[in-house]
């Protein structure tokens, strides 16, 4: 599944205090963080990630929702990428993650570049978040200035991963106090949301929208997507997020939720008579205001709880302490 948000089962309020963290670790990330000690190292990832999304164009998604599933874990660290070990709970094998993650052999290829120009000053957390970046330029969608400077972690967490992703049934205020956890506000939820005019999502997490003969579902859309979806069976078969234009990055996902044609209860709830609605029709009715706002958010999505400084490590490989 390529959603960015939909992942979790209860959503766990963070203290002020973690909030206010963020502040100074943000001030010690910079654009030009590597621009002395490796030059190279941003031409060199969007090298790579080009090629990953020109082989195949829904990596894009699946890029831009690792990095997400990365920052709404213990910040911004790459902690997503350590492997299972004796002493690691891997966040890859929770219900969030597992047969839904994907684009790890991205990620990793593209530090294996970065390795041999600069060894061990390149960080696989902020490879991560070049990565969603240029995953978003390659099928057409708004480019950012990335901060970076972040560290990685020697440890993961599945147990977060499993409380702190919201599910993708949540309801709407669910959805804004889980954002608001993390430092987003409810326009930056509904912007990061708009990722959903790419990628894919299984039919377990859909199929009781589908079957639910609800009003806030377009009938024939429904029907439409009963066709790949059975009503008990079939539970990874794919759907692509916007029905009209799945491969292209646009604001035509919230044309659609307009039309009651949001795919997940998740992307719906953003448009049924509720506090985000005003928030929909100005992205569908001002494609430049969404483009605009998606990058902003990503680039405060992106830095979230980073590790600077004498913090973390550098991984030589990303899925594993090196």
């Amino acid at each position: 599944m390529d959603s960015i948000y939909f992942f979790g089962n209860i959503v766990v309020s963070f203290t002020v205090l973690i909030l206010l963290c963020n502040a100074p670790s943000e001030a010690q990330l910079s654009p030009s963080f590597y621009s002395s000690t490796c030059p190279n190292a941003l031409t060199t990832i969007r090298t790579s990630i080009r090629q990953a999304v020109s082989r195949e164009r829904r990596m894009a998604a699946s890029l831009i929702r690792l990095h997400f599933h990365d920052c709404f874990v213990q910040g911004c660290d790459a902690s997503i990428l350590l492997d299972e070990t004796p002493s690691i709970q891997s966040e890859k094998t929770v219900f969030p993650n597992v047969n839904s993650v994907r684009g790890f052999e991205v990620i990793e290829a593209a530090k294996r570049e970065v390795e041999k120009i600069c060894p061990g000053v390149v960080s696989c957390a902020d490879i991560l978040a070049v990565a969603a970046r240029d995953a978003s330029a390659a099928v057409g969608g708004p480019s950012w200035n990335v901060n970076l400077g972040r560290r990685d972690s020697t440890t993961a967490s599945g147990s977060v991963a499993k409380t702190d992703l919201p599910s993708p049934f949540s309801n709407l205020s669910t959805l804004i106090s889980a954002f608001a956890n993390k430092g987003l506000s409810a326009r930056d939820m509904v912007a990061l949301s708009g990722s959903h005019t790419i990628g894919q999502s299984q039919c377990f997490l859909f199929r009781n929208r589908i079957y639910s003969n609800g009003t806030d579902i377009d009938a024939g859309f429904a029907s439409t997507r009963r066709r790949q979806c059975p009503s008990n069976s079939g539970d990874s078969n794919l759907a692509a997020l916007d029905l009209v234009t799945p491969n292209s990055f646009d604001n035509n996902y919230f044309k659609n939720l307009m039309q009651r044609k949001g795919l997940l209860q998740t992307d719906q709830v953003l448009f049924s008579g509720g506090s985000t609605d005003s928030i929909v029709s100005e992205y569908s009715r001002n494609p430049r205001t969404f483009l605009s706002d998606f990058g902003n958010s990503m680039i405060k999505m992106g830095d979230i709880e980073p590790l600077t400084g004498q913090n973390g490590i550098i991984r030589r490989i990303c899925s594993a302490i090196s």
